[in-house]
């Protein structure tokens, strides 16, 4: 079995000087490089101190109370957000969804759009050259970009499906599949924010796309949007989203490309047929 690579911790000077007492102890799920500092929750900021800097402002001014929570950042004792690199929040309880959430994790992300209604568009975002966020561009026509062979037909399928859409955009999180927690009696707590400016039905999409692709999303609820006209096109661009990300993922060792292949395909299938 290959060895895991180890998750990388905080020195202590970090620690200090976000005011943290304790032995870090790293966080299952994610992209693995989370940690827990007794009620505090440490991550890398990966060449991304800017966007987390501006993160930190939009989430401190989100209301409580407003059916979701989300981490609050934690700042050093000279008000930074980040400190050598590394970003802290507090730690928030609850069950990962999204099996058997699916509801809720929608519901989450209605909830934290609505808060994030009026917050102005960051000029950072035309910055991030990340997988993710050149995905996001081809989803929406922004761009071109070319996949790896093994998607190639259900990458050529989705494009020939796209059409223009007018939607209103705003900041949403982007990647809220796995990032919704839940716990008896108190709102979804909503994690690792993922900053994108589309329209909420598209967040919603991709949602949904996740859980037909990779996860147990009952069939019903594909059409949990099907009362908008746009909600076709918001799946289709979710898929391309998804489609374009994981190729851009794929290293040379990539030995999936069939298996998702066919998956990308089904969904292409089950989405068309509503």
């Amino acid at each position: 079995m290959p060895e895991l690579p180890r998750v990388p911790l905080p020195p202590q000077s970090v620690l200090d000087a976000f005011g943290l007492r304790g032995v870090p102890e790293p966080l299952t799920g994610g992209q693995g490089r989370s940690v827990r500092v007794g009620g505090a929750v440490l991550k890398p900021a990966e060449g991304a101190e800017e966007e987390a800097v501006w993160a930190a402002s939009v989430l401190e001014r989100l209301p409580r109370g407003a059916g979701f929570r989300v981490p609050r950042p934690l700042r050093s004792a000279d008000g930074d957000a980040v400190v050598d690199g590394w970003t802290a929040a507090e730690f928030l309880d609850g069950r990962l969804g999204p099996q058997r959430q699916w509801p809720g994790v929608l519901a989450a992300g209605r909830a934290l759009h609505a808060a994030l209604r009026e917050e102005p568009r960051p000029g950072l975002l035309d910055r991030r050259t990340h997988p993710w966020a050149v995905a996001d561009r081809v989803a929406w026509g922004e761009r071109e970009a070319d996949v790896v062979a093994e998607l190639a037909e259900p990458f050529a399928l989705l494009l020939s499906r796209w059409r223009p859409v007018e939607a209103v955009a705003q900041l949403v999180h982007g990647d809220l599949t796995g990032n919704v927690l839940f716990a008896p009696g108190r709102d979804p707590a909503v994690i690792d924010f993922t900053p994108y400016w589309r329209p909420p039905l598209y967040a919603e999409a991709v949602v949904i796309v996740d859980g037909l692709l990779w996860y147990d999303l009952p069939p019903e609820l594909l059409a949990v949007g099907a009362d908008d006209p746009r909600w076709h096109q918001m799946l289709i661009r979710a898929l391309i989203f998804r489609l374009v990300a994981l190729s851009g993922l794929a290293g040379p060792s990539w030995r999936a490309g069939e298996t998702e292949a066919a998956r990308f395909l089904a969904v292409a299938e089950a989405v068309e047929r509503g």
